[in-house]
């Protein structure tokens, strides 16, 4: 274990990249998701398409298939990146919205429709039934999937260490290479480090669903 004690300092490093590409990342992904679920039960036809459209790609395409477009394709067309930590936010943030857009539009179809009737029923038009009646029940409901939402998409970081970014895993690997005579230890503080995000937002997560269980 010497070795994770010699390098704490890269692993602390490591580990606050992580944690701000995976809060970075999970605020954008948040709101992008919520327009998108929003889209998605629009009346507007173009806003459903396109929003399924969105989904069914992102959910379907590979996170190693998005962060190549991310760091390759995009600088070919103009987007360049003086470091690749804002493509990896942009991967990561277009992937995770299109499960955090599902994950609000179970939670919308979860709302009887009577809620949405009776606000159309007082003059309600769509924006302000979805904002003020119908979502504000909704989040109640999706909180614990979208936790868990966050937690995968910690996980999903560790690929932007493939792509030059020195969060845990671009750390682990370094490491790695610097110690050949004691590759597990450096894992095992690799996994620790992750640990101390995911564990207590699965705690979070198992919390929010009990309360939410007793208030029903």
């Amino acid at each position: 274990m010497d070795v994770i004690i010699d390098n704490l300092p890269a692993y602390w490093d490591g580990f606050l990249r992580t944690l701000f590409l995976a809060v970075v990342s999970g605020i954008i992904a948040l709101v992008v998701g919520t327009l998108l679920a929003a889209a998605r039960v629009s009346p507007v036809a173009a806003l459903r398409g396109f929003s399924t459209l969105y989904v069914e790609i992102a959910r379907n395409t590979p996170l190693t298939i998005v962060f190549f477009f991310c760091a390759v394709v995009l600088p070919r067309l103009g987007v360049t990146f003086q470091q690749f930590e804002p493509a990896a936010i942009i991967a990561l943030s277009a992937y995770t919205s299109a499960f955090v857009a599902e994950a609000v539009r179970s939670g919308v179809n979860s709302v009887g429709i009577g809620q949405a009737e009776a606000a159309r029923s007082i003059g309600m038009n769509f924006g302000q039934t979805l904002s003020l009646v119908v979502l504000p029940q909704a989040i109640r409901t999706v909180i614990p999937p979208l936790i868990n939402i966050l937690i995968a998409l910690v996980k999903n970081s560790s690929i932007a260490g493939g792509f030059y970014v020195l969060e845990l895993f671009g750390t682990g690997k370094q490491l790695a290479n610097a110690n050949g005579n004691a590759v597990m230890a450096v894992l095992f503080g690799i996994a620790f480090f992750y640990l101390l995000i995911t564990v207590p937002l699965g705690l979070l997560a198992n919390y929010v669903e009990r309360k939410v269980a007793i208030a029903r």
